[in-house]
This record gives structure tokens, C-alpha cells and sequence, in this order.
């Protein structure tokens, strides 16, 4: 029972979460992660494309990556498994190679463009490792590196859960985004990596 909640949470937060993007184009265009920075910014053309693609296809790859770890789809729906995942990792090097470029102009200074930057290198390079382990049949590193992608993934989500806990507890927003920009994705690799080790 427990392990059913909890999987049902992680659908549900990967869905709205996945979503998100949507109220840049139905409520505001005005993208929060700036904070303090300049209006410059909002009339950027490159920044502006940047952003819109690594909120695009990082919705899209936390909206369909969750449905992969289910195996009992996985098993029933082989092809379908394989079409989602091809669409995951396009979905993802499209989202993480802009997120390189946004995460230099993020509040915070060098700590947590760093802490960012990290982070879409690392989703990037796993991501991308998934894809070629099983072009080379590699079924357990394959799924490996898929839990680690998807954990880093699910950054997007984490990021947003505990950023307002931790302006609540600081009472600044600038440090709390500092320790946000670390904190959202290196609990996540830990919980994967012991994930990680069950498959053999």
C-alpha cells in the first residue's frame, strides 16, 4: 500500500509539474526564475528562446518519464516504451542544453548559475548515456542511467517544493535560491543511486 502512494505522488507531482509550462503561455510570460535581474532580459531574443525551449521540452520529458519505471506497461507495451523514450531524451537534450545559457542570469551570482549549470551537465551527459546503452543492448546500465536522468528531471519539481520552505526558513530569498540550486537535484542523485544499485 505504501509503495502504491507513493508511486501515485510521484505520477501526480511529475503530471502538474510536467504542466507547468502552460501558465507561461495562458496566465503570464514573465518567467520568475529571473528574480532581481534587469527588465534587459525580457526582450532578449536568445534568452527568450533559451528559456522557452528548456520549459518546453523539460515539461514534456517530466510529463511522459515518469509512465517508463512502471513496469508492468513496460512489459505489456514494449513499442509504445520505446517511441516515449525516444521522445524522453530528444525532449531532454533539447531542455538541458538551453538550460546552460538561463542558468548564467539566475539570481544568486556564481554559486547558483554553478549549482544549475551542474545540474544540466549532469542530466545531459546521463541522459545521453541511457540512449547509447541500449543502442549497444546494455539493459541494466540503460536503466540505470535512465534512473539517474529522470531523478535529475524531477529536479523541476523538487526545486519548486522546497524553494518557498526554505524562503519560510531563511527569510531571503536570494540565499534560500542559492541553496535551492543544489539542494533540488543532489538529494534526488542520492535516492537514485541507491535505486541504482538494486538492478543487477
Amino acid at each position: 500500500m505504501r509503495k502504491k502512494i507513493l508511486w501515485g505522488l510521484f505520477a501526480v507531482l511529475s503530471v502538474i509539474f510536467g504542466l507547468y509550462p502552460v501558465k507561461y503561455f495562458l496566465i503570464t510570460r514573465k518567467p520568475e526564475v529571473i528574480g532581481a535581474k534587469t527588465d534587459f532580459l525580457m526582450v532578449h531574443i536568445l534568452w527568450d528562446y533559451m528559456f522557452y525551449s528548456h520549459i518546453i521540452f523539460g515539461g514534456i520529458a517530466l510529463l511522459i518519464g515518469w509512465i517508463q519505471f512502471n513496469s508492468k506497461h513496460r512489459n505489456q507495451h514494449l513499442m509504445l516504451h520505446r517511441k516515449i523514450g525516444k521522445i524522453y531524451v530528444v525532449s531532454v537534450l533539447l531542455s538541458a542544453a538551453p538550460s546552460l545559457y538561463i542558468a548564467m542570469f539566475v539570481v544568486g551570482g556564481f554559486w547558483s548559475s554553478f549549482g544549475f549549470i551542474c545540474l544540466g551537465i549532469i542530466w545531459f551527459y546521463t541522459t545521453l548515456q541511457a540512449y547509447l546503452s541500449i543502442r549497444n543492448r546494455d539493459l541494466e546500465q540503460h536503466r540505470r542511467m535512465m534512473i539517474y536522468s529522470y531523478a535529475l528531471c524531477f529536479a523541476a519539481v523538487t526545486l519548486r517544493l522546497w524553494l518557498p520552505l526554505l524562503i519560510a526558513m531563511i527569510g531571503d530569498y536570494t540565499t534560500a535560491y542559492i541553496i535551492v540550486a543544489w539542494w533540488a537535484w543532489i538529494p534526488n542523485l542520492i535516492v537514485a543511486h541507491f535505486i541504482a544499485r538494486r538492478i543487477n
